[in-house]
């Protein structure tokens, strides 16, 4: 017994003791697939990102091959879950409702604070984009969403400024970029030369010659279009960097020769067998803009395609500065069989009407225009201005507050010449103090202008010494104009030197002064000053009269140009028609000949373009119910005392438009009772 085992030793060797032992050896343990440790994997939700993981620059290669296994097998188990959407808040009441049910970019500023900006997204957004701030937004949510490196998406945004106008906006995101390429740099001077920034997109692509890429096919044709005057500069560049010249730049580069004048360059660069419809108007618009409407009309006529409505408007605009009614006549007969017809294309033809000096027709087709904007008020408010109908000007400019339309800087500037033209001071200073809120510069100056032709010469300076902006050159030109008129040679030395010191290329403000000088009987320096032009290679701007034909072809005739295939007959009618305007009581003006006498002077006075015109005008064949003369320039005392002396002659009606009004000529008086 005594070896028995004791109910100890059974408990050590595992056995039962008693029946509760018994009782915990018969159950049954548990299945083997439960003992083990249950696998549990973490909330999806609270999992950071596989991108998010922790990385350490020293790691071993060793341990980062592990961690990228790690990272592999998380994206297999883990994927990122799809979370519920927000439900919609309940709609609201009052005005924060109604901003929150607006369409369109009214919540922007909620939807920047979304952190999941895609480039498509924002490229829709831009696409709906309707202001600046709403430009801003997307340019918030560009950077804080970490798409500054998405060029196509700054370019589109650049795109916009740019279209805004918001040039300065658009160069400071410019100057934030890392290392632009040519497109973006192709881009930012699309909107300089958009927004007529010329200064700013030379010196852009000046920049861009030191520090950036260099410039391709598609930077060259927005810096023609801004600094037409570098274009062998540009062309030169273009060899040199053997950059191909498509249809695009073709057509650019010649349309810069042409706008400066160089039409043997513009053909050689394109010629006209190579020309599609576009390169077509684009010559003739730079041809129509550039002072040259002449061969602009001649294009028009060697033109093969038919004309579409840009080229009819850059037609419109080249017979408006000829003053060619007949052929304006026909061009409206086309527009019409055409179906052509715009507001574009309507305002180009009252625009024409006006000034060819039939305003009867331009306001009976500015009260049939089906729609007008801003352009159609100002268009007709400068028709009456040019014509002598200030009365007219200042009604058309009231009304248009009642119709809805805002007056705009034009608008101002024609009631302003009108009134100047007129005489009207007390009314012209009236509506600048009352109508316009914020004048400009060129308002300034058709202050001073209204003043000085009025004989205020000491009001008009002491205007221009006080503005509240910096004059310009035009403002003391209007006032050396004003003082050649009336003789203040004190003034007029000062509005000289003013005018010299803001614009000290320009030969008009010299030509001035020598006649300042010659007005004063100070022949001596009337010459010097002409020397001192001669000798720096500086010439004014050549005067030049332009008449009808009856075929429809315009003439241009130039001072002493006796050129013309019929200039035997027309020095013989320019005789005929002199002596009669001396028997009518005209003699030629001293203030221009002071050292030519006698019948020198009549020869030298014959030699005026507008002299040479009308005695072509006037030639068998060539006259209808009136003579009609452009010139370019102002109107001298002596050529319109010579077609005052011709109307009464020989019984025509004359028409005259110089650089700023008509003259209509009847029986020896003229509209403008001599005052212009």
């Amino acid at each position: 017994m005594g070896h028995a085992d004791s109910p100890a030793r059974r408990s050590r060797r595992g056995g039962a003791a008693g029946p509760a032992a018994q009782t915990r050896v018969a159950e049954p343990g548990p299945a083997p697939e439960t003992r083990r440790r249950r696998l549990r994997l973490p909330d999806p939700r609270r999992v950071r990102a596989p991108r998010d993981l922790p990385r350490y620059k020293n790691a071993s290669r060793a341990t980062r091959r592990r961690r990228r296994r790690r990272r592999r097998r998380l994206r297999v188990l883990l994927p990122r879950p799809v979370l519920p959407r927000r439900a919609e808040p309940p709609p609201q009441r009052g005005h924060a409702g109604r901003l929150r049910r607006r369409r369109g970019l009214s919540s922007l500023a909620e939807a920047v604070k979304m952190p999941a900006w895609t480039k498509e997204g924002l490229l829709s957004l831009l696409k709906r984009c309707s202001g600046g701030e709403h430009l801003r937004q997307i340019h918030a949510a560009v950077v804080t969403g970490g798409l500054s490196h998405k060029n196509s998406l700054l370019t589109q945004l650049l795109l916009a400024l740019a279209a805004g106008g918001n040039m300065a906006y658009a160069r400071r995101l410019f100057d934030g970029m890392h290392k632009p390429r040519a497109f973006l740099w192709s881009s930012l001077l699309r909107g300089y030369a958009k927004n007529s920034l010329n200064a700013e997109a030379a010196a852009l692509f000046s920049q861009m010659r030191r520090r950036g890429p260099p410039p391709d096919e598609f930077t060259f044709p927005f810096f023609l279009r801004a600094a037409a005057a570098a274009a062998p500069a540009a062309h030169a560049l273009l060899l040199r960097l053997a950059v191909p010249l498509n249809r695009v730049l073709a057509t650019e580069l010649a349309a810069a020769y042409a706008r400066t004048d160089r039409a043997r360059a513009a053909e050689l660069v394109l010629p006209a067998a190579a020309r599609d419809r576009v390169a077509w108007n684009a010559l003739i618009a730079a041809y129509a803009r550039s002072g040259r409407p002449d061969r602009a009309l001649r294009l028009l006529r060697a033109m093969p395609v038919p004309p579409d409505a840009a080229t009819m408007a850059s037609a419109l605009s080249a017979c408006a500065a000829l003053g060619l009614l007949r052929l304006g006549r026909t061009l409206h007969v086309t527009i019409a069989g055409s179906g052509l017809g715009s507001l574009a294309l309507h305002n180009a033809l009252l625009n024409m009407y006006a000034k060819c000096g039939s305003l009867a027709e331009a306001r009976r087709l500015f009260d049939e225009m089906p729609a007008r904007n801003v352009v159609s008020w100002s268009a007709m408010v400068a028709g009456c201005a040019l014509n002598g109908d200030p009365g007219g000007a200042l009604a058309l400019a009231g009304s248009m507050k009642a119709r809805g339309v805002e007056p705009n800087g034009v608008t101002h500037l024609a009631v302003l010449s009108a009134c100047a033209h007129a005489g009207l001071v007390s009314l012209g200073r009236g509506y600048f103090r009352a109508r316009i809120p914020r004048p400009g510069v060129e308002h300034y100056a058709g202050l001073v202008d209204l003043l000085a032709r009025a004989g205020l010469v000491e009001e008009a300076y002491a205007v221009a010494a006080s503005m509240a902006v910096a004059p310009d050159a035009a403002v003391w030109g209007a006032l050396l104009a004003a003082c050649v008129a009336y003789r203040r040679t004190a003034i007029g030395r000062a509005a000289a030197d003013r005018a010299l010191l803001l614009a000290p290329d320009c030969p008009s403000y010299r030509v001035l002064l020598s006649n300042l000088y010659s007005a004063a009987g100070r022949w001596r320096e009337a010459e010097s000053w002409r020397k001192k032009m001669r000798r720096s290679g500086l010439r004014k701007t050549a005067g030049f009269c332009a008449v009808e034909a009856a075929e429809g072809a315009v003439e241009v005739f130039y001072g002493g140009d006796w050129s013309h295939a019929r200039a035997a007959e027309i020095r013989a009618k320019l005789e005929e028609v002199m002596a009669l305007a001396r028997a009518a009581g005209y003699s030629p003006s001293a203030e221009a000949l002071h050292d030519v006498e006698g019948e020198e002077r009549e020869v030298a006075a014959a030699a005026h373009c507008e002299k040479i015109a009308l005695a072509f005008a006037l030639l068998g064949g060539e006259v209808g119910e009136e003579v009609r003369l452009v010139k370019n320039l102002r109107t001298c005392p002596d050529c319109h005392a010579f077609a005052r002396a011709v109307s009464l002659a020989l019984g025509v009606d004359l028409v005259v438009r110089d650089k700023s009004r008509f003259h209509r000529f009847s029986r020896g008086s003229c509209s403008c009772a001599d005052f212009w």
